[in-house]
């Protein structure tokens, strides 16, 4: 019998992006999918390569809804999507901005912290 993996989700997923994607956005559809994309980048370690009607049979949404909240995820600049051309499977790569900010923060934290006065 095969192990089954524990997805780890940042505590900002749920205690924040939830509350906004579900509740302001009123788009339930597009965390589903968000959830979705980063378990399957975190099975397959890398960006995801899914048709919208494979993307929407693993979630259990329509194929409609399925690209509905792609494209609202890649708006909010949660998800970015590649494709080679016009006709090919979307590649998906899951963005988490809320880490890329803390990590700006704390390097501009980092620089500023010896140009400090010392109180010299």
């Amino acid at each position: 019998m095969a192990a089954i993996a524990m997805l780890n989700l940042d505590d900002y997923v749920v205690d924040v992006l939830m509350r906004d994607l579900v509740g302001h956005d009123r788009r339930p559809a597009s965390f589903l999918v968000y959830v979705w994309l980063t378990a399957e980048q975190a099975r397959r370690q890398g960006a995801v390569q899914v048709s919208y009607q494979e993307l929407a049979e693993s979630v259990g949404l329509s194929k409609s809804s399925a690209q509905a909240a792609v494209s609202w995820l890649v708006r909010r600049k949660l998800l970015a999507a590649s494709k080679e051309n016009a006709t090919a499977i979307p590649c998906y790569t899951v963005r988490s901005p809320w880490r890329d900010a803390a990590h700006k923060a704390s390097e501009l934290h980092a620089w500023a912290a010896p140009m400090a006065p010392t109180g010299a």
